[in-house]
């Protein structure tokens, strides 16, 4: 797969200029339809409601995340329910697609969309919650309820500069906003007596050699392209949606210290500069509305804090930590975790926008990921809850422990003005704060030790 230089970026500045300026000021959303924002259930199972979309745009497929109103999952049922989850993810895609390929005929007949997309949709999102509800039942009592989760509707937006870049799939003008306009956040709390002080720096690179794929191995195991996002990865080589905590055991790393086989991703950062990338008719890619020039980082910084309050102890070996929400312009922000900002300018963190950097400044994301564990558990059917953010007082919930805390900070020279944005799902129309971040830990027990060490007696160590 193609992938920009540096040298090369800095030749795109003035396509990537215009793309920005086109992004500005022209083009409609993703369909301009006469037809009801909520043709059925809605996100949370409420009735629908006769919102006339006369003049308004539709943005995007707006369904629950039906992993959030499941129960605990057995292990036993979880291989079943991972697969039809990832499913439900596709069956939203192949919704998306036909209303961006039948947009001219959704305009002409209102009532095609709830007809021939949305009422389908349903029907297969209810077939598979059925056959999860079955799944369960075979081990423990099944879930009630489940058929509530089956509602999707079109979100439908005031805003007229809605889904312009990515042939209409997003972003807007309105998701870029000039950093120098931007307010410096409070400071930091303190780290107070007993804090662990210290740090722990792995190098794995830039994914230079080029590793990427569509897939998510903690959310979608066994599921090709389960992310509908093209994915860079640094550290462990053997990641792919098949690969079992042996094969991450036995892979190739990047990271220069070979005791570590951790393996990190993200989804890529692609210039909208009209230029075609080489998995423009590939799964991930083009074929899930991700288009333009997938960017190389400058740099990658992979860093591990300790607790503001304590010592930290030791991850498990396969602990599996997602931070921040892919889905999260439709599911809300409450697991959201993105922050973006420019380099001479991370005083000033936005989460829910992309900045504008001046010239000589470069795009930053950072990702700090969540510091407390259950002392149990190495995933959970949420991919959540055996994880946790310290409280505001710096303490780790009741029954949680402190572990090293991964802050990942990825920097990009890009043409300045608002001409890039993440890989997303369709949907979730390539907005900021759908950014995201995986990680597997794979550090052998002697460089865990090390690192514990390292971050306990306040040293920086690599």
């Amino acid at each position: 797969m193609r992938r920009t230089s540096r040298k090369k970026r800095s030749t795109l500045a003035d396509r990537a200029i215009a793309a920005s300026a086109a992004l500005i000021l022209g083009g409609g959303g993703l369909v301009a339809v006469n037809v009801y924002a909520s043709a059925g259930e809605g996100p949370s199972g409420s009735p629908p409601t006769r919102t006339q979309n006369a003049g308004r745009q539709l943005s995007t497929i707006d369904c629950p995340e039906a992993v959030n109103g499941l129960p605990e999952v057995p292990d036993r049922a979880r291989g079943e329910v991972d697969r039809e989850l990832a499913a439900m993810d596709t069956q939203i895609t192949d919704a998306y697609r036909q209303f961006a390929d039948r947009k001219e005929q959704l305009a002409r007949d209102p009532g095609l969309a709830e007809n021939a997309v949305l009422g389908p949709l349903r029907g297969k999102r209810a077939a598979s919650l059925d056959r999860i509800g079955i799944a369960i039942g075979r081990v423990t009592e099944r879930p009630e309820g489940l058929e509530s989760l089956a509602g999707c509707s079109l979100r439908a937006d005031d805003d007229q500069g809605r889904g312009q870049g990515q042939g209409g799939n997003g972003p807007e003008a309105a998701d870029f906003v000039d950093i120098r306009s931007v307010r410096p956040d409070a400071d930091p709390p303190r780290k107070r007596r007993g804090a662990s002080r210290g740090s722990f720096t792995t190098d794995c690179g830039r994914n230079e050699n080029g590793k990427f794929n569509p897939d998510n191995v903690i959310v979608a195991p066994g599921v090709s392209n389960g992310a509908h996002h093209m994915h860079d990865y640094v550290g462990n080589q053997a990641n792919d949606a098949f690969a079992s905590d042996d094969d991450l055991a036995d892979g190739a790393t990047t990271c220069r210290n070979q005791g570590d086989r951790s393996t990190y991703y993200w989804p890529v950062l692609r210039l909208q500069n009209g230029q075609d990338e080489d998995d423009v008719d590939a799964d991930g890619g083009g074929r899930d509305q991700n288009t333009g020039e997938i960017q190389t980082p400058s740099r990658v910084t992979l860093r591990f804090v300790g607790s503001p309050v304590g010592r930290v102890t030791a991850m498990p070996r396969f602990l599996r930590i997602i931070t921040g929400d892919a889905k999260a312009f439709t599911n809300g922000d409450a697991n959201a975790n993105a922050s973006w900002s420019c380099t001479g300018f991370e005083d000033r963190q936005l989460k829910d926008t992309y900045p504008i950097c001046p010239e000589g400044s470069q795009v930053v994301r950072t990702f700090a990921f969540q510091n407390c564990w259950d002392g149990q558990n190495t995933d959970s059917a949420n991919h959540r809850t055996h994880v946790a953010f310290a409280q505001d007082d710096g303490r780790c919930p009741n029954g949680f422990r402190a572990v090293p805390q991964l802050v990942q900070r990825i920097v990009y020279d890009v043409p300045p003005g608002p001409g890039f944005a993440v890989d997303s799902f369709p949907e979730q129309l390539h907005k900021p704060i759908t950014d995201h971040g995986d990680f597997i830990n794979v550090f052998d027990e002697r460089l865990m030790r090390t690192m514990v060490r390292c971050i306990n007696d306040g040293r920086r160590c690599r």
